[in-house]
């Protein structure tokens, strides 16, 4: 056992050494909904080696295929706090700088040469990497690309080193690359493919552009999939206005930053805040005082209620369904090939954000996750059972966690078996049958036009 002195920290969370510390070091879970605790957890900040479950079956499973839904890294927000200054955060990529990665130096020489990518539309004209002294709204920061560096390298560990899913002569026919058309989602995305690919070729890079954050392609016209999203709103707010230790909070920040009360929670506080925290930046000052780590813990507590709230009145559940049966359908499907014996694209990965992770969770029935943290990573893995060939598996990693027997579809065939993975069969008629029990219907079709009783 290493002991590790730590300087005192106060009850207002301040190390009484450096001002600019917001952040105590948390070592252990709280029993209870602790939003500190829970906000570090978001941040994400990468320091020690992460464990993770992902590549491990049975010595006579065979690992055919991985696809891999990220949520971008570390950004800067996308909101501003009015009548106050931006938070201070540099997003030029600087090796030198902590947090970094061995391979952040040679990923910023690879970024600069990208000429020969294949990139759809609007995504030839963004950045291929952060590089602004003072960050731009939702910017992604060092600490997202270091963030997914080390997701690349973790995975390349496993599926590469140990499982050789791509080879050193690997092609672009082998990978899928999606994603939204947000500088940040398409960074991370070159972040982790430069850590995990044995050789990051711009020539066998192509890129695809989704434009909708829910990844829905050519089905995106749902007429119930907004009805219920905008109930879900509706419980959102309701449960606001009735958080009285809310509404005191948000008063009081009001009258420091001197603007009207309304106009202060418009600009979504939390989403900067949060920024200023992940960062050890102290809140921000005016002449009328300062906003604190109380302000902070009453907001992000609420926000946390929300998330429990949300999981119990299923409105939004019904929404996901709704929201990731086009996603989940083109998963299935290319699993499906794969597993026929067609030489489909054997790594899959959609870089999006958390409102496209969030309800995938929440349909598969992974009702225990967190909400996405930067840099979260759900993975799903085909397997071949070497000893019946014909037959496959699919394994569902949540952050390293497997979270296969979490599933709405798997939960009951774990009690009866002793493999552990999901016959991909169970995923197939979950994505094309059982998604739309909930609705009284058959089809995607008829659920997203079928009014509830």
């Amino acid at each position: 056992v290493h002991l590790i002195p730590v300087n005192p920290i106060r009850e207002d969370g301040l190390n009484p050494k450096s001002r600019k510390r917001i952040m105590p070091d948390l070592l252990t879970e709280p029993p209870a909904i602790d939003p500190v605790y829970e906000a570090h957890i978001y941040c994400n900040i990468p320091t020690i080696a992460e464990r993770s479950m992902e590549g491990n079956a049975p010595h006579y499973f065979k690992l055919v295929s991985v696809q891999v839904l990220i949520r971008h890294g570390d950004r800067y927000p996308l909101y501003a706090i009015p009548k106050t200054k931006r938070p201070d955060i540099d997003c030029m990529l600087l090796p030198s700088r902590k947090p970094s990665h061995p391979q952040l130096e040679a990923f910023i020489k690879h970024m600069s040469k990208g000429s020969a990518a294949q990139m759809d539309g609007s995504l030839s004209s963004l950045p291929r990497y952060p590089s602004h002294s003072l960050c731009e709204m939702g910017e992604l920061t060092q600490t997202g690309v270091v963030q997914h560096l080390r997701n690349g390298q973790l995975l390349r560990e496993i599926y590469i080193n140990k499982h050789k899913l791509l080879l050193s002569d690997w092609t672009a026919k082998q990978l899928y690359l999606e994603t939204t058309g947000k500088s940040r989602t398409l960074q991370s995305a070159l972040a982790l493919l430069y850590a995990f690919l044995p050789d990051f070729d711009w020539k066998k890079i192509n890129m695809r552009h989704q434009w909708s954050t829910i990844f829905c392609s050519g089905s995106c016209d749902c007429p119930m999939r907004n009805h219920y999203l905008e109930e879900e709103q509706r419980r959102q707010y309701s449960l606001r206005v009735k958080n009285n230790d809310l509404e005191k909070i948000y008063v009081d920040m009001a009258k420091i930053v001197g603007t009207p009360t309304r106009q202060l929670r418009a600009s979504n506080p939390i989403d900067s805040l949060l920024c200023y925290f992940c960062h050890n930046v102290s809140f921000p000052c005016t002449r009328s005082g300062c906003i604190g780590m109380e302000h902070f813990k009453v907001i992000k507590r609420h926000q946390l209620e929300d998330e429990r709230e949300r999981q119990e009145k299923k409105l939004y559940f019904l929404y996901a369904l709704l929201a990731t049966h086009p996603l989940l359908n083109q998963t299935v499907n290319r699993l499906q090939r794969i597993a026929e014996g067609k030489k489909e694209e054997v790594f899959v990965l959609y870089s999006a954000h958390d409102v496209t992770l969030s309800p995938v969770l929440s349909a598969l029935g992974i009702t225990e996750a967190r909400f996405p943290r930067f840099a979260a990573r759900l993975v799903f893995e085909l397997w071949q059972d070497g000893k019946r060939p014909k037959e496959h598996f699919i394994r569902i990693l949540y952050n390293g966690a497997d979270v296969t027997f979490q599933t709405s579809f798997c939960k009951d065939y774990y009690k009866r078996s002793s493999k552990p993975m999901c016959p991909l069969e169970k995923f197939v008629n979950f994505a094309k049958r059982d998604m739309f029990l909930a609705f009284n219907s058959t089809s995607y079709y008829d659920a997203c036009r079928r009014r509830p009783l």
